[in-house]
């Protein structure tokens, strides 16, 4: 197997995550403690958790957590549910079972680059762009352009990572028809479906629209509880589920016995965890909209449609590499330059830094930010 490039995301986090002060740039929603979640818990669930036997649990994930995700979507059952260690194992798995030499695959940039990374170690990959100057709009037939004879699988992500973009569904429903019409499955990264701006019309899921689509889903993203490592995909081809349970063999075999209790736990309280964080998001997002108002020349702002991550230009003279580094360096705030996002498909934009909108400190964190940009007039020269 070809040896994976440094996953740049993680090594940009593993020299800041833990030491930044401000973690302005965070893909998660705000979390909550067990004490809180266990305080959602009914009677019944809360001792399911404490006299849980700490044994292994099934590959595909115990049956109660399976039925709990599949009620999340409008056409699934908990057998068309497979669960995995987080959505890395997910996408890892996905990409082995669907793709192999020989083949081609198509994947809308910019992403999070496993999305990438992951295809191009098996096969051809083309690369479709998002448009920053049509406000990140993916081109149809672009995709319809990219496709080969080889071609067997279109990979997307809306609410979109890093940008916050929701496709607009009759762009969706094109993809959709494309991708039957070639008979190629649709790869869609949804963790951060259930997030979005006040009264955005969110996408469905592609496996209820289509019968080839794989919808990928995770506890950490708009749920807050990352640490929980339980994500899953939902398919509608039993085969293709088995395959790839055979896959998680090698890897996790299966998750956490606790992590699965707790995500039953979550997802059965799922309205009002979600409403939680998206009074949070709501308010953080004001936020953002006067900082970057009064900054003007300085930042172009694309508010993003869902999700909890955007993905602003930044105009300073200096770059937004050096911007970044200054601003951790001196200060605390931590942003994701576009370096993080570059891919090896296309050109992506070099000016960019993704802000994370979903935490709790976001105004304490702007407070820093501008204080730091009076301090330094240079950077408030575009």
């Amino acid at each position: 197997m070809p040896v994976l490039p440094d996953f740049r995301l993680e090594t940009y986090f593993s020299k800041w995550e833990f030491k930044a002060r401000y973690h302005m740039t965070a893909s998660d929603a705000q979390s909550m403690t067990v004490k809180e979640l266990l305080a959602l818990a009914s009677a019944e669930d809360r001792a399911a958790f404490e006299t849980l036997g700490l044994g292994y649990t099934e590959t595909f994930g115990a049956p109660s957590l399976r039925e709990a995700i599949a009620a999340t979507y409008e056409r699934q059952s908990a057998a068309n549910i497979l669960c995995f260690a987080g959505a890395e194992e997910s996408i890892y798995t996905a990409m082995h079972a669907l793709l192999d030499k020989g083949d081609h695959a198509i994947v809308v940039t910019p992403n999070y680059q496993s999305a990438e990374t992951i295809p191009l170690s098996i096969c051809d990959v083309t690369g479709v762009p998002l448009d920053p100057d049509k406000q990140w709009a993916l081109d149809i037939g672009k995709v319809a352009a990219a496709i080969r004879p080889q071609t067997k699988l279109v990979s997307i992500n809306f609410p979109h990572n890093p940008t916050g973009k929701i496709l607009e569904r009759d762009r969706f429903d094109a993809l959709v028809e494309l991708c039957r019409k070639h008979g190629l499955w649709l790869f869609s990264d949804e963790v951060y479906r259930p997030l979005g701006v006040t009264g955005a019309p969110q996408l469905p899921q592609a496996v209820d629209v289509y019968e080839r689509g794989l919808s990928l889903g995770v506890m950490s993203k708009a749920y807050g509880l990352p640490g929980l490592r339980i994500g899953w995909l939902a398919c509608r081809d039993h085969n293709l589920l088995v395959r790839m349970e055979r896959l998680k063999h090698y890897l996790s075999i299966c998750n956490s016995a606790p992590s699965e209790r707790l995500a039953i736990i979550a997802l059965k309280n799922r309205d009002k965890i979600l409403a939680r964080i998206q009074g949070l998001m709501a308010r953080n997002l004001k936020a953002l909209d006067r900082f970057f108002g009064d900054y003007q020349g300085l930042f172009d702002w694309y508010r993003p449609d869902g999700g909890c991550v955007a993905y602003p230009r930044y105009r300073g003279r200096e770059g937004v590499e050096q911007f970044a580094a200054d601003l951790v360096e001196r200060t605390g705030v931590l942003f994701l330059p576009a370096s993080v996002y570059r891919s090896d498909l296309n050109p992506a934009p070099d000016d960019r830094f993704r802000i994370g909108y979903g935490r709790a400190n976001m105004e304490e964190g702007l407070g820093t930010l501008r204080s730091y940009l009076e301090r330094e007039p240079a950077a408030l020269t575009s």
